[in-house]
């Protein structure tokens, strides 16, 4: 019998807790709103221990920024975020000291990322851009094979886009950059500038043509800068019906066949895609930084 893990997908606005071997070995879970650190890891905490078998590691996929490096003093903390109460939460050695077990920790994207390459959108592949759209916009995934760190982690929701202020007076939300992607492009910004959320603007609304251009702009910057051979968008925002599409025809129109692909110039539908896994990438994800834990922990690095 395959082992048990516990999963967190530690969002913003929600918390998703599983007990899993993997998509189809889904023991329990549940989901509750992201409250004050205390309060909300202590419900995950909670309901692990609630369960009839302990779990042999754990895994946290988080919103961040996290600090991912194990030199650091506050390796396994949420760092600067802006989400009141949050900023300076150790979260990794909660969940140890909680559970007792080994944690494996990475950004939400990157868990995502992770879970979509063991049993989803991008099987097989070694460099993928994992791209969610939402609360928040982030981006995550691989180059040849690993995730994505660096001199901390990928923050792609942050990078700087061509704003035209005549067609887009709008300032953006972001509160540390204001126009940068995420602030010009998540929900609460189509709720900002529209007046109201992103659920109730109808298929014909501006709104989509506009929010199409900017995550454009970005999957194209993404395709020029890390060749991803596949982009994933995923997140509430891409529910809207036809905005991935609308997504495809702005690259191609963007990159303007300067990228000699057959997968851009023939196939972008199966070149930018929806998450497999759905809106479970994320606890998957976190299953399966889990079961990498457990494996290192055992002295096996794995495949």
């Amino acid at each position: 019998m395959a082992p048990l893990y516990a999963g967190i997908e530690a969002g913003g606005t929600k918390f998703v807790c599983a007990v899993a071997s993997g998509p189809d070995d889904v023991r329990a879970t549940v989901q509750f709103p992201t409250t004050s650190p205390e309060e909300t890891i202590g419900r995950a905490m909670s309901f692990f221990r609630e369960q009839d078998v302990a779990p042999a590691a754990a895994g946290i996929a988080s919103f961040g920024p996290v600090d991912l490096d194990p030199r650091s003093p506050t390796f396994g903390y949420i760092t600067s975020t802006p989400k009141p109460g949050w900023a300076d939460t150790e979260i990794l050695g909660a969940v140890r000291r909680g559970l007792g077990v080994p944690v494996g920790f990475e950004t939400d994207v990157n868990g995502a990322a992770l879970g979509e390459n063991r049993w989803g959108a991008a099987r097989g592949l070694d460099t993928f851009v994992y791209l969610t759209v939402g609360t928040g916009i982030g981006g995550g995934g691989m180059a040849s094979g690993r995730l994505m760190h660096g001199l901390v982690h990928p923050e792609m929701g942050h990078m700087r886009l061509p704003h035209d202020w005549e067609a887009d007076p709008f300032p953006g939300v972001c509160p540390y950059h204001g126009d940068c992607l995420e602030g010009l492009a998540n929900g609460p910004a189509l709720r900002a500038r529209w007046g109201q959320s992103a659920e109730t603007l109808g298929p014909e609304h501006p709104a989509w043509p506009l929010e199409a251009r900017y995550l454009g702009l970005a999957v194209a910057n993404l395709v020029c800068t890390l060749s991803p051979q596949r982009v994933i968008l995923g997140g509430g925002v891409m529910q809207a019906p036809g905005l991935t599409s609308l997504v495809r025809g702005e690259v191609q129109r963007l990159l303007n066949g300067y990228v000699q692909a057959r997968e851009i110039l023939e196939d972008i539908d199966d070149y930018i895609v929806a998450p497999a896994l759905g809106n479970r990438a994320g606890v998957l994800g976190a299953i399966a930084l889990a079961e990498i834990a457990a494996r290192e922990t055992a002295g096996d690095p794995g495949s």
